[in-house]
């Protein structure tokens, strides 16, 4: 099991991502944006030196947190944007000695249900995106985001049945903040352990976030691990109870969320936020392999 995690909430250049990265004493970084774009997007020279940056600290990028099939992408429109994105990732990950890419299954389509959704069309491009991946040596792995498979533990196995060789990413926090949309309006919010207790057997890897959904304000309220309703402890126990041996993604967003502009912070203030997340988690897994 190692520890890594989006660095890009500690710093949006990949200096800053790197000391934060050797601050906590990890090995590794969950590659997402750099200067503001995907590590996919960035232009060439750009991707030099963060190559070159991340070889001089010795610190590697395990996976590619993509933004292929995400929650910006809608089904009902083309599919050439995430086949260029899928197509700039591969050379990239082989460079960089990654093997695995998040990816996700398209954002929801807001004027119709959870049954009308397309998913015949998802299930063909993913399974056209598994397969570039897969062909190329790579794993692609399904993040339970604002997507398909997102909406319940249903979904993301109804995923895994049409998808052949699709890996999940686990994260504990999306189900805390995401309709269940296997129960009748008005839903509620999904349980992060029920999820995770259903699809547990298809985890090839995990992303932690916590918080509490404030009902009162219709917002999300973003916590350090094992402070919010995402059982992050329990699932992290039990993940390790079964031998889990893969890696564990710290996603703050206590301090900068990339999806939601209005959440910013000094930069001083984002770093000591994703060091202290990191540390917490750390010293969780300390008490869950050594119980008091």
């Amino acid at each position: 099991m190692y520890l890594t995690g989006f660095a890009d909430e500690a710093a949006d250049d990949i200096e800053g991502q790197i000391r934060a990265t050797r601050a906590l004493g990890w090995e590794s970084i969950e590659a997402r944006n750099v200067d503001g774009r995907n590590i996919h997007d960035i232009p060439d020279d750009v991707f030099d030196r963060v190559c070159r940056k991340l070889g001089e600290a010795g610190v590697k990028v395990n996976c590619f947190g993509s933004a292929i099939a995400n929650w910006g992408k809608r089904i009902d429109r083309p599919f050439d944007d995430s086949l260029a994105e899928a197509r700039r990732a591969i050379p990239r990950m082989r460079r960089l000695g990654t093997g695995m890419v998040r990816i996700m299954s398209f954002a929801l389509l807001p004027d119709r249900g959870p049954e009308d959704q397309m998913a015949g069309e998802r299930f063909r491009r993913l399974r056209e995106l598994v397969r570039m991946f897969g062909d190329a040596g790579l794993t692609a792995v399904h993040e339970n985001c604002m997507n398909y498979g997102g909406m319940g533990w249903t979904y993301t196995l109804r995923l895994l049945e049409n998808v052949p060789g699709l890996k999940l990413v686990f994260d504990t926090g999306n189900p805390v903040f995401a309709d269940d949309m296997t129960c009748a309006p008005p839903r509620p919010k999904q349980s992060a352990w029920e999820f995770y207790a259903h699809v547990r057997d298809h985890v090839a890897y995990v992303h932690v976030k916590d918080g509490v959904h404030d009902a009162a304000a219709g917002a999300a309220r973003f916590t350090y691990p094992g402070e919010g309703d995402g059982d992050v402890r329990r699932i992290i126990t039990d993940l390790l109870g079964r031998g889990y041996d893969g890696g564990i993604s710290i996603e703050p967003h206590l301090a900068a969320v990339l999806h939601d502009p209005s959440v910013q912070s000094e930069a001083g203030v984002r770093f000591a936020n994703y060091v202290e997340y990191g540390r917490r988690m750390m010293r969780m897994l300390e008490q869950i392999a050594r119980p008091v």
